[in-house]
C-alpha cells in the first residue's frame, strides 16, 4: 500500500503544474488525502487537503491559486497549481491523515519520494 506522487517539474513564474497522487494496493477513496511540501531548509508543511466527501482545506499562501480534487474512479488526488512563484519551490508529498480534518496529525502512510516542483526563470 502506498501513495505515489507525480507531475512535478521546472516551470517559470506564473506557470502551472498539475500534481497527481495515486493510491496503489488499497481503496484510495476510503481516505482523506492531503498535499504537503518541504522546501530546502524548511519543515514540511500542509498545502491542501480533501476529505472523503470532497470538502477542501488550503493553507493561506495557496488559496485562490491551487485546487485540490479527487477522482474516486481512478483513486487519484490531484493538485492543480496556478500562478506559481519561486516560493512554491519544494518537494511535494501526499499522504492520508488518520483523523479526517486533522491535517497535521498522525498519518496512515510512510512518506514517499515526493515530486520536485521548481519555479524559476
Amino acid at each position: 500500500v502506498e501513495l505515489v506522487e507525480s507531475g512535478g517539474g521546472l516551470v517559470q513564474p506564473g506557470g502551472s503544474l498539475r500534481l497527481s497522487c495515486a493510491t496503489t494496493g488499497t481503496n484510495g477513496s476510503l481516505y482523506a488525502v492531503a498535499w504537503y511540501r518541504q522546501a530546502p531548509g524548511q519543515q514540511r508543511e500542509l498545502v491542501a487537503g480533501i476529505t472523503r466527501g470532497g470538502r477542501t482545506n488550503y493553507v493561506d499562501s495557496v488559496k485562490g491559486r491551487f485546487t485540490i480534487s479527487r477522482d474516486n474512479t481512478d483513486l487519484t488526488v490531484y493538485l492543480q497549481m496556478n500562478s506559481l512563484n519561486p516560493l512554491d519551490t519544494a518537494v511535494y508529498y501526499c499522504n492520508a491523515p488518520i483523523h479526517e480534518n486533522d491535517w497535521n496529525g498522525a498519518l496512515w502512510f510512510s512518506w514517499g519520494q515526493g515530486t520536485q516542483v521548481t519555479v524559476s526563470s
